[in-house]
């Protein structure tokens, strides 16, 4: 076999941020870790943002690496193997001046500079190795590829080759489906209705969880997985929310994905949805629909909480003034326009009175958190929302998910192709994350929205530009 060709990875600043854990991903080959990088490192420690936290915990695993290395750190850390046999690499700190002569103008001495810089004098030390700059600094990378210098984005967190490939939660039927899967089929119905079918077939065999099944010709059937064995599959007949007898809370579903969404939403044996769709396909509407008709009518939870990442989409504003709701209030218009159709205010037979009334008894019900103040809290029977999920890394999505207590439920809602937080993209994205973690699991639901609904002018607007 023809011997693998050695690597050496230096790493950016930005990469070890991201992931604190970046040093144990690179398998066999060295790492480097420039002196520029341990500074940045030491300049981002303090406080108490997601990069502080990970910048100190790259620095303790980096104190473990010493505490167990050898006392001669220029041979190298030897990093740790997660499997018996499983070769590992040494992690080097580049203590040296750049000798590397680059154009005049990359002269100044800024870290990135400085990164290119260590980059070719490894090369040059190392002529028979690969060395490779890993950056998530898109700019860095084309400027190491200016100097052709191998640079590369670091992927390991990431979930997808590709965001097309992401799971939609629901497959059409083909027109042959009934004809090859319908032959030892069983029926029953169960209380309120429930109407089963038990399938067996090749198609049910990659089936999962909670998938919605659907036949758009004549039948219009729509179903919904509830179970999987071998070949067999049990599925449930999905409940038709699109008419005024099943409203929820005065909202119908227009579509067939706005009807999938119900169903998950107000299942109790669904402690976690997810559903991704662009502006105005209804995710934050049917999600406060189904929380306030289980809160406030059937009694199941307790309140809702709904919170969301504050990343601005221009410039900043700055800081807020008031309590922890009165400063997300800005951030939560979504919340109130919703409301404002949840609860109009031009109904005249209930009258001034009837209408505040109303308004009061809702918004007493939900509650505005911040995810600065989430860790170490455990909400008991809450339906909680978490808005603009996209912009959480995995690790926040991580954090607020297992917040969850007894008989409490968790919807994420986003848009990938909205992600307005630096460093993170479709595929590595938290809600990304999620939807392909928790897609075989029998508690949870997804549903991709795909018609926009909220008028001609927004639908034209998304298709065009």
């Amino acid at each position: 076999m023809e011997k693998k060709q050695a690597k050496i990875f230096v790493l950016d600043t930005n990469v070890l941020m991201h992931d604190p854990s970046a040093i144990f991903r690179f398998k066999e080959h060295d790492i480097y870790l420039p002196i520029v990088v341990l500074e940045e490192l030491d300049a981002s420690k303090k406080g108490v943002s997601e990069v502080a936290r990970n910048v100190r915990q790259v620095s303790r695993f980096i104190s473990d690496l010493m505490e167990k290395g050898d006392a001669d750190i220029s041979k190298g850390l030897k990093l740790p193997s997660h499997a018996e046999g499983f070769k590992t690499g040494r992690l080097f700190f580049h203590l040296d001046a750049v000798r590397a002569h680059l154009p005049n103008g990359l002269s100044g001495g800024s870290p990135d500079n400085t990164l290119l810089g260590v980059t070719l004098d490894l090369g040059k030390q190392h002529p028979d190795a690969d060395v490779v700059l890993v950056s998530k600094d898109i700019n860095l990378r084309i400027k190491a590829h200016t100097l052709g210098i191998r640079a590369e984005d670091y992927t390991n967190d990431q979930v997808l080759d590709d965001a097309n490939l992401l799971y939609t939660g629901t497959v059409k039927l083909g027109a042959d489906f009934w004809d090859t899967h319908g032959k030892d089929m069983e029926s029953w119905k169960e209380t309120e209705g429930r109407t089963f079918y038990r399938i067996r077939g090749p198609q049910a065999r990659a089936w999962l969880p909670n998938l919605f099944l659907y036949d758009d010709s004549k039948r219009a059937f729509e179903a919904v997985v509830r179970s999987i064995e071998n070949d067999t599959a049990v599925i449930e007949v999905a409940r038709d929310y699109s008419g005024a007898r099943h409203a929820v809370w005065g909202i119908n579903a227009r579509n067939r994905e706005q009807n999938f969404a119900l169903n998950l939403l107000l299942d109790p044996e669904v402690d976690f949805v997810t559903l991704l769709g662009h502006a105005g396909t209804g995710k934050t509407l049917l999600t406060l629909a189904a929380a306030l008709t289980q809160t406030l009518e059937d009694k199941r939870y307790s309140e809702i909480i709904m919170t969301r990442v504050t990343v601005p989409v221009g410039e900043d504003i700055g800081f807020l003034p008031g309590t922890e709701e009165e400063k997300m209030g800005p951030w939560m218009g979504a919340l109130e326009d919703n409301l404002d159709v949840l609860n109009p205010t031009d109904h005249h037979e209930r009258g001034a009175w009837g209408r505040a009334v109303t308004h009061d008894l809702v918004r007493a019900r939900i509650r505005i958190k911040s995810l600065n103040f989430m860790r170490g809290r455990t909400f008991l029977k809450k339906f909680i929302i978490i808005d603009e999920a996209q912009n959480l890394t995995p690790h926040q999505m991580k954090t607020l998910i297992t917040r969850a207590g007894p008989g409490s439920k968790i919807v994420c809602l986003g848009n990938i192709a909205q992600i307005d937080t630096p460093y993170l993209t479709e595929t590595t994205s938290g809600l990304t994350y999620v939807v392909d973690r928790f897609k075989h699991w029998a508690h949870s639901g997804h549903v991709t929205l795909q018609r926009g609904e909220r008028s001609r002018l927004a639908d034209y607007a998304t298709e065009i530009l």
